[in-house]
């Protein structure tokens, strides 16, 4: 076996042993929605409305419908087991990707592996059985698609892209806007190198007039003297352009790179924007983003919040050796990198969330950087690197701290169950379904369980669905504040509940709201554990 292989092979192992560590068993709140919403398509389609919470009529997008319906098939087959092996299985697909990915794209098998091994780590809270997961999977493929478009000009990868615009869009609507953001750091470098080299622009035009006139002009004097301007022009134009290919050459930090296939890559994600026009949901694709974003529910929300560097640390961490090796060494960065690190940056500021598209996107520009960086100032490093753990000493080595580290990782989760009974209301929800009447039931939750009380066919005051709680989507209240305003005491509880005809109420045990109700005499305590109370309404609503 050679050398690279071999090396590959060890990574590939390690990478697998890791990422079956770093899945986490407990499920969260978007995972029980899948599975009903799943097994409700299955058996009534795309209705377009909601079916789950008591409010009547209320619209609803079924923004990853797709992924819904193939949580649900699992789920079927396998139970819960089966999600927990299908989240191991597409966590393992994502390491694997990046790391077959940033080794073509960074040209080291080493560098590929040691980041691919810290993306995952650090992106280990964003790993669960939601569809972003799938989307991570599609975004990292879509770079690749991209570069190798780029480079080899090749008519498949066109295919690849548009495929994946086509599933994104039926998997996670959500983010498919996301996908055509990934096309612009390299529609930037293309405009800013044509930009940069294009010559003055009214030389250019000087020229062409003259020529016309030239075509026209008989007299032999009159052509000597137009020819000779049009040289001088051309004279001009040239050296222009030596010009700004010698600040090229010598540009301190940033390296622009044109590759005239950039104007190609325009057109195809032109056509990826008709792609959203393939899906069952209507205009959803191109209208979910900007509803999602003139409401309110992002701002509550708290992987949407802003990006504070204090409470992530590690991201913070992350930034420092960029800017490190961006400003005490003479790393170049393309231009194209510069973009996509720059973006995903801004937007993880803006989003909490979009801190793990840094994580896993830039893997390719840190590890470009500290390529360059290496074979600069370390060169023949990386190749040492390689030997040594390819061989016998070098691989137990390098499976020893991947073992020792998993261990460390699976330890505090080896009692962990599918369904957290600290966060969800699982022997609550059997109280209910045994004791009282869902039909005539009016039930106010919280936020967080809503998603567990209608797997088990509760309906439900909320869930984690926000948007189809708030008036941008449904086009009638604003559930959404409403329940925020209950929960955090902004008004008071008791006026609200008259207004939406609560019956029963369920809520966590250490809740701000659970201090009053619990004293509330118009409330009777039906049902009590260790993390959740149920109770029933007994003032009139007149």
């Amino acid at each position: 076996m050679k050398q690279g292989t071999k090396f590959s092979f060890i990574a590939v192992i390690c990478i697998i042993i890791f990422c079956i560590a770093i899945t986490p068993v407990t499920f969260q709140n978007d995972t029980y929605y899948s599975i009903k919403i799943g097994e409700y398509i299955m058996e009534n389609g795309i209705t377009h409305m909601d079916p789950f919470s008591w409010h009547e009529d209320l619209p609803y997008t079924y923004p990853h419908w797709l992924y819904d319906v193939l949580t649900y098939i699992v789920y079927h087959m396998f139970g819960y087991a089966g999600i927990y092996v299908a989240t191991i299985i597409l966590t393992c697909i994502l390491g694997l990707v990046l790391y077959f990915t940033s080794k073509k794209l960074i040209q080291s098998r080493v560098i590929a592996f040691v980041l691919t091994m810290a993306a995952i780590f650090l992106a280990k809270s964003f790993i669960t059985a939601r569809a972003q997961l799938v989307t991570f999977i599609l975004f990292v493929l879509t770079i690749y698609f991209i570069e190798q478009f780029l480079d080899t000009k090749k008519k498949r990868y066109p295919i690849y892209l548009i495929v994946i615009s086509i599933l994104i869009a039926n998997l996670h609507v959500a983010v498919w806007p996301f996908y055509f953001v990934l096309y612009l750091p390299y529609i930037g470098e293309y405009i800013v190198a044509n930009l940069s080299k294009a010559s003055p622009f009214f030389s250019k035009k000087q020229i062409k007039i003259l020529k016309r006139k030239l075509e026209k002009v008989t007299d032999e004097e009159k052509k000597k003297k137009y020819i000779e301007k049009i040289e001088k022009l051309q004279d001009s134009i040239d050296n222009f352009d030596k010009r700004v290919e010698k600040s090229r050459r010598k540009s301190y930090k940033i390296k622009v790179v044109e590759n005239e296939q950039t104007k190609w890559l325009i057109i195809l994600m032109l056509i990826c924007t008709l792609t959203g026009l393939l899906t069952p949901l209507g205009d959803t694709p191109y209208t979910y983003l900007i509803k999602t974003m003139e409401g309110n529910t992002t701002q509550n929300i708290n992987e949407h919040l802003p990006l504070t560097l204090m409470g992530t640390k590690e991201f913070l961490l992350l930034l420092i050796v960029y800017i490190a090796i961006l400003m005490f060494t003479d790393t170049k960065i393309r231009l194209k990198d510069g973009f996509l690190l720059g973006g995903l940056i801004l937007m993880a500021f803006s989003s909490r969330r979009q801190m793990s598209l840094v994580y896993l996107l830039c893997v390719p520009v840190l590890g470009r950087l500290i390529y360059a960086f290496l074979k600069k100032y370390a060169d023949g490093f990386l190749e040492k690197v390689e030997k040594i753990v390819t061989q016998y000493t070098g691989t137990i080595i390098v499976f020893a701290i991947t073992i020792v580290w998993s261990i460390n990782i699976i330890k505090p989760k080896l009692d962990d169950k599918f369904v957290s009974e600290s966060n969800y209301p699982v022997q609550a929800t059997e109280y209910i379904k045994n004791n009282i009447d869902l039909k005539t039931m009016r039930l106010f939750n919280e936020y967080n369980y809503g998603s567990y009380l209608l797997l088990n066919d509760i309906p439900v005051f909320i869930d984690s669905r926000a948007d189809l709680y708030s008036p941008e989507f449904n086009g009638k209240k604003d559930i959404f504040s409403d329940f925020m305003n209950i929960s955090n005491l902004g008004v008071y509880y008791e006026d609200k509940f008259k207004e939406y005809e609560i019956t029963h109420v369920i809520l966590f045990k250490k809740s701000k709201l659970n201090m009053f109700i619990s004293r509330d005499e118009g409330y009777e305590e039906l049902y009590s554990d260790k993390y959740f109370c149920v109770y029933q309404r007994n003032v009139p609503n007149d």
